[in-house]
């Protein structure tokens, strides 16, 4: 559960500390729980957000808020519990993650959905990796490689159109590597050009995958981007190795290698880097 519940793993003494009013009084008075008032009860209302972001992924229903409101409660007063917390406690990861689960496989039915539809659109073409682009305004400038820096602008949202981020908003644009981030942006903005603008629909496994980016981004989530690239740097070319001469293994310039065999043959073999996780 994080942080936020580290605090309910101790009777509280239902004390307020010296110098300040505790519950009873003035500070009490001074705002109601919706409407917090002095630094204190902000503080606290924040408190509150932090528990119920740690317990966002349960997908809870009313009537299961209040089981767990209660055990909030119980814990923070001191009150005999009604459950055992070393028998169930353990048994919180597990709904968790069976609880996530299905709500990520909800995230892409509809995101399977809304990607047919997308797909259909004039103009749009739908790649092997299963993303959807649009071109809405044609760019003239450069290209961008993978390996390149990239200027944008850019809005992303749900597929409800629930916007979770805005460099518009920001009121400044973003630059990064265009390898180092989610891969239908690596690949999506390697297809436009300088001055160009596009849509760009992210199934779940080209974006944050089922664990989502909590708790704007659910998992299984498709993401849908509006970008305009600004302005493109070359990125740094990967140095060239030096190798000494009469280097072992190495022939005299001008000289063929023997190709080698046995375990000298294995050990030449191209490295095979192993795919990049989902960013």
């Amino acid at each position: 559960m994080g942080l936020a519940l580290a605090g309910c793993q101790k009777p509280a003494d239902n004390k307020a500390p010296e110098g300040t009013s505790g519950a009873t009084g003035t500070n009490a008075a001074a705002g109601s729980p919706a409407n917090p008032q002095t630094d204190d009860q902000k503080t606290l209302y924040a408190l509150g957000l932090s528990i119920g972001r740690s317990v966002g992924m349960f997908n809870l229903t009313p009537e299961e808020l209040e089981f767990v409101k209660a055990g909030i409660t119980a814990q923070v007063k001191g009150e005999k519990t009604a459950v055992d917390i070393q028998e169930y406690g353990p048994k919180i990861q597990t709904l968790a993650m069976s609880r996530q689960s299905a709500k990520s496989a909800g995230e892409k039915e509809k995101g399977k959905a809304f990607l047919e539809q997308a797909a259909k659109e004039e103009g749009a073409q739908k790649t092997e990796s299963g993303m959807v682009y649009k071109e809405t305004q044609a760019g003239t400038g450069a290209q961008p490689k993978s390996s390149d820096i990239v200027k944008v602008h850019y809005r992303g949202t749900l597929t409800d159109g629930k916007e979770f981020d805005s460099s518009f908003k920001r009121g400044e644009p973003a630059t990064f590597p265009l390898n180092g981030v989610i891969r239908c942006w690596t690949e999506g903005v390697q297809k436009m050009k300088v001055g160009g603008k596009a849509r760009l629909v992210c199934p779940s496994e080209l974006a944050y995958g089922d664990r989502g980016a909590p708790p704007d981004i659910p998992g299984g989530a498709t993401l849908v981007f509006e970008v305009e690239l600004l302005d493109v740097t070359p990125g740094m070319a990967p140095p060239t190795p030096v190798i000494p001469q009469n280097t072992p293994g190495v022939p005299p310039p001008g000289k063929s290698a023997t190709p080698p065999t046995g375990l000298g043959a294995k050990m030449s073999q191209p490295k095979q880097e192993t795919p990049p996780p989902t960013k």
